[in-house]
C-alpha cells in the first residue's frame, strides 16, 4: 500500500486532509452536482429557512458545495440533519458524518463533495457563516 500524501489542510481546522476522493463518502457514481441537488431537495422537504448554496469550487479543497440553513428550533434543526443523512444513505449508499445533532443549535454534516451547515435562527446570526464564503464578502486589508 502506497503512503498517503496529506498535502493540503482544512481551512476550518487546519488540520491535514487528503484528497476528496480518497475521504469517506466520496464515490465516482454521482457528481457533486447530484448531491447537491438531493441535499437541496432534502432540506426543503423538511421546511428549512433561509436556505443559502455557496460554490466553492476552485476556492477550497474541503468541498465543492456548502449549504447553510435553518430550522426554527433545535429538536427542528436535529431532524432536519438527521432526516438528510437517512437519505444520504439511501440514494447514495453512504452515511455522512454529523457534528452537534445532539445539541442541536449548529449540525455539522459531511457529504463529501457538499458540506451542510444547520444552524438555529440564533447561532447561525452569531457565527455568519455565510458572510466568509459568499462572493463579494472576503474581508479587505486596510
Amino acid at each position: 500500500m502506497e503512503d498517503l500524501v496529506l498535502s493540503h489542510s482544512d481551512p476550518t481546522t487546519g488540520l491535514p486532509v487528503g484528497p476528496r476522493s480518497l475521504r469517506a463518502g466520496a464515490a465516482d457514481d454521482y457528481t457533486s452536482e447530484e448531491m447537491l441537488a438531493a441535499v437541496i431537495a432534502s432540506v426543503e422537504d423538511d421546511k428549512a429557512e433561509e436556505v443559502v448554496e455557496i460554490d466553492l469550487r476552485g476556492r477550497s479543497d474541503v468541498a465543492d458545495y456548502m449549504v447553510i440553513c435553518s430550522g426554527r428550533s433545535s429538536r427542528q434543526v436535529a431532524a432536519i440533519s438527521e432526516k438528510l443523512a437517512d437519505r444520504i444513505k439511501e440514494k447514495f449508499g453512504f452515511s455522512p458524518k454529523m457534528e452537534g445533532k445532539e445539541t442541536g443549535d449548529w449540525v455539522l454534516i459531511d457529504a463529501g463533495d457538499v458540506v451542510v451547515h444547520v444552524f438555529r435562527p440564533e447561532v447561525r446570526e452569531f457565527y455568519q457563516l455565510e458572510k466568509m464564503w459568499l462572493p463579494g464578502s472576503a474581508h479587505r486589508g486596510a
